[in-house]
């Protein structure tokens, strides 16, 4: 991933990252992507601890997909959360880690333009980086520039 990331053993994150890695991949199963066939699955690791999980849901009229990502954000909000510490995203693309699209990127730097971003494949091989590294230059509230 060049200067976006850095690789990470799986059994030397802290064990709430390991959960929300564990929680992306079981949850990237219940994909609904009968168009691509690609499966994605997301976990927030909120402030008091909660993870909220979610999968990318396809829609024949393409536009109308909502990622993973966007998945997990919305039903963190709809449960009353809006404090993430960390987020997990697990995909399978071969060699590649898979980081979140522009639309997810720009959701994510909404709530903290600082937070940490677990890519991982389904062999555990991760990569840790962040919203900002991701997403530089970004456009946020004001008031997340200055709570950060």
């Amino acid at each position: 991933m060049g200067d976006c990331g850095t690789e990470v053993e799986f059994d030397l994150l802290d064990l709430a990252i390991q959960k929300i890695i564990n929680k992306a991949k079981a949850v990237r199963e219940k994909a609904y992507c009968p168009y691509s066939k690609f499966s994605v699955g997301a976990a927030l690791l909120c402030d008091d601890g909660t993870i909220i999980d979610g999968c990318n849901v396809e829609n024949v009229s393409y536009g109308l997909t909502i990622c993973a990502e966007r998945t997990a954000i919305c039903k963190a909000v709809s449960q009353g959360q809006k404090v993430f510490k960390c987020i997990a995203i697990c995909a399978e693309m071969k060699d590649k880690f898979v980081g979140p699209c522009g639309a997810c990127r720009q959701v994510l730097a909404e709530f903290n333009l600082n937070l940490d971003v677990y890519l991982c494949k389904p062999n555990n091989e991760i990569v840790k980086t962040s919203v900002a590294q991701l997403l530089p230059l970004s456009f946020t509230p004001i008031w997340v520039s200055f709570s950060s």
